[in-house]
This record gives structure tokens, C-alpha cells and sequence, in this order.
């Protein structure tokens, strides 16, 4: 029986022996390495989650929201990657986090496309007065001013700071395509640039572009001397004496941000391209000859003083100058006798379509011919002995 017993025991021995070696190897989790495994239970802020039949995993509280929400549309029996932050807890369960896991993916994903220079989207969520903020999965990022493609970047007169902050504000929330021109990972930093995802289309667009091309873009600054205009990730500059064929003494009375507008290059030196709005109609001044004739009389009205005389409008594209000389007494100050907004009976003395000038007068006949004789220089006597 002794004899049995020991048998028994023995084979007993044998059998566990054997069963260790059957088993699979147990292999211990590292703190930040990724594990599959598969859901067993989903709470509100709680999942439990088997790891190959051999350890129980637990993914609680904040640890749970990543960006993608996985969490709310976990059920048991769903498999998922997670990420370990401890490889045992008092209760010897493996500490996992799903936002950690989705960090590492978006980091893969934000390496990848730097290696390969590619571009992808993004919605910044704040601005500052250097640019705007976003963080996807932990990871923050940053958007220069200097870094904005033309369309986005805040043109203001005189760069006055609050003013360019109110712009980028208006920005928040808006969808971007940038691409990554510096990346820290150990402190989850990325800098973006909205202008190098247009380098491409940039570079193509200006090789391309050619002096009398008319190209329809969106007015992305305004400022005392003219209009920006973006389009196919370039920008021009429409000159405040492009805009019109008249004087034009505000560009914001021509449009607004945003606004579309149709412009016809008529420069390009380098990068900086020079655009006209003018330019798109017909030149009143090729008709001025017929409209304007010398010693005719026009009404005209009266636009800006200046000490020199006044400007007046004489069509929607057509402005004049009185000369003070040619203002009844010759004012020091024309506004001393004249007011903008009155309107004139002015004689028409110079047309001169070269310099795109025409110059009027007050003066009536007489004080005219007064004016013209005291302007003409007397005639030198001959004192000399004739031969």
C-alpha cells in the first residue's frame, strides 16, 4: 500500500511537472509597452480587459477618454490596444490607459508624416497673440503667425497687436492643412505650418502665373495702402491706385475679408506679385478727349482741400484739380472759400492724358487774362547802338 501510495504520488509529480512545462511562458507587461486584449466588462468610467487568458487588465477614469472616444462604443468580447502604466496594482491587476495608447498611435502617425512630409488636418482650439494652440491626445501644438498661409494670415494696419489677436480668435475652430516643421516628443510639442503644406501648390502656381493672367481670389488683408488678394496658395497685392480709375481714398470702401474678387496680374517680381482691379474695365481716360475739351465749362464737385487747391469729382472714375492760382483771389488756404461737397462751374484749361490730368479754373475771363499777363515775363530791352 506504502508502496502505491508513493507510485501515485510520484506520478502526481510527474504530471504537474509536466503541465508547467506545457504552459505558456508568462510574460510581464513593461510600463509603456502596447497590449492587445479583449474586453470582459464596460462601465461608465471602468473597463476590465483579459490579456491572453493570463492576466486581468483594468482601464479606469481618466485613463479611459482618448480622442476618439473609444470607450463609448466598447462591448465585451471587442478586442482593443492599450498601453500599460503599471505592470501589477495592489490588486494585481495590469493598469492600462486608452489615452496613452491613442498618444503613442497619433505619435506614430504625427513621425510618420514629418518623415515623409506629408500634410494632414487640423482645428486649433485657441489663439494667442503668436498664434494658435490645439491638442489632440495630449499632444500640443502650435501654428505660428508667421506660419499662416496667406488667406489666414492677419493683415491689419500698423500690426497693431490686439487687432491681430481678434483675427486669429476668429480663426479658432477652423479647419487647417499643415504640415510638421519641428517635432518633440519628449515633451509632446509639435510647431505646424499651415504656409509648407502650400509650398507645393505655392511653387507650381508661380511657375505658372504670367504678367496679364486674370485670376479670381478672396481678400485676405486690408490695409491703408491696398488689398490682398489669396489665390491657389499665392497672394498679390492690389495698390490703392490699382483699385480704381478715380481717386480712392479708403480700400475698405471696395470690399471686405473673405470677399471674392477678380484681379489681373500685372507684376511679379519674385515672390511678390502685384494686382490690378482697375485694370479689368475700360481706361475712361482713352475717352477723356472726347468728354473734356479745352474752355469748356463743367460741373464739378468738390472732394478734398488741400493747401495747394482742390480735387473734384467730375465722374465716378474722373477727378480734377483746381490749382489755388486759379481760385478767385488765390487763397492761402482754398478751404477759406471753398467746402467739400460744393459744387462748381469750373472751365476746363489742361487734358493732358499722358499724366492723366486735367486741371480746371474759377477765374472768369478777365481775372484770366489778368492772371496770364502778370504771370508773362517782361521783354528785355535792346540797349545796344544800332550799326
Amino acid at each position: 500500500m506504502f508502496a502505491r501510495l508513493f507510485m501515485t504520488k510520484s506520478a502526481t509529480l510527474v504530471s504537474m511537472d509536466q503541465l508547467l512545462e506545457d504552459s505558456p511562458e508568462l510574460i510581464v507587461p513593461e510600463p509603456g509597452q502596447l497590449v492587445e486584449g479583449t474586453v470582459i466588462t464596460v462601465e461608465k468610467n471602468c473597463v476590465m480587459v483579459d490579456i491572453d487568458g493570463l492576466q486581468t487588465g483594468i482601464i479606469a477614469g481618466r485613463e479611459t477618454r482618448d480622442a476618439s472616444e473609444t470607450i463609448k462604443n466598447l462591448e465585451p468580447g471587442d478586442n482593443i490596444t492599450a498601453c500599460v502604466l503599471e505592470s501589477e496594482n495592489d490588486e494585481g491587476l495590469v493598469v492600462l490607459s486608452l489615452r496613452r495608447a491613442s498618444q503613442e498611435k497619433t505619435w506614430k502617425k504625427f513621425i510618420n508624416a514629418y518623415e515623409k512630409n506629408e500634410s494632414f488636418k487640423v482645428r486649433p482650439k485657441e489663439a494667442n497673440k503668436g498664434g494658435l494652440l490645439l491638442e489632440i491626445d495630449g499632444i500640443k501644438g502650435f501654428i505660428p503667425v508667421s506660419q499662416l498661409a496667406p488667406l489666414h494670415y492677419p493683415r491689419v494696419n500698423g500690426a497693431d497687436s490686439a487687432k491681430i489677436l481678434a483675427r486669429l480668435q476668429k480663426l479658432v475652430g477652423t479647419e487647417f492643412t499643415v504640415k510638421i516643421i519641428s517635432i518633440d516628443k519628449e515633451n509632446g510639442k509639435l510647431i505646424l505650418s499651415e504656409k509648407a503644406a502650400y509650398s507645393d501648390q505655392r511653387h507650381a502656381t508661380l511657375g505658372d502665373l504670367k504678367v496679364g493672367d486674370v485670376v479670381e481670389g478672396t481678400i485676405s488683408g486690408i490695409v491703408k495702402f491696398g488689398i490682398f488678394v489669396a489665390f491657389d496658395g499665392l497672394e498679390g497685392l492690389v495698390h490703392i491706385s490699382e483699385i480704381a480709375w478715380g481717386h480712392v481714398t479708403n480700400p475698405n470702401d471696395f470690399g471686405k475679408l473673405g470677399d471674392k474678387m477678380k484681379v489681373k496680374v500685372i507684376g511679379i517680381e519674385g515672390d511678390k506679385i502685384s494686382l490690378s482691379v482697375k485694370q479689368l474695365s475700360e481706361d475712361p481716360w482713352e475717352k477723356i478727349a472726347k468728354n473734356y475739351k479745352l474752355n469748356a465749362m463743367v460741373k464739378a464737385k468738390i472732394t478734398r482741400l488741400a493747401p495747394f487747391g482742390a480735387f473734384v469729382e467730375l465722374s465716378d472714375d474722373i477727378n480734377g484739380l483746381i490749382h489755388s492760382s486759379e481760385i478767385p483771389g488765390n487763397p492761402a488756404d482754398p478751404s477759406d472759400v471753398l467746402k467739400v461737397g460744393q459744387t462748381v462751374e469750373a472751365k476746363v484749361i489742361e487734358v493732358n492724358q499722358d499724366e492723366r490730368r486735367i486741371g480746371l479754373s474759377l477765374l472768369s475771363e478777365d481775372e484770366a487774362k489778368v492772371k496770364n499777363e502778370s504771370s508773362q515775363e517782361p521783354e528785355l530791352e535792346n540797349d545796344a547802338p544800332s550799326e
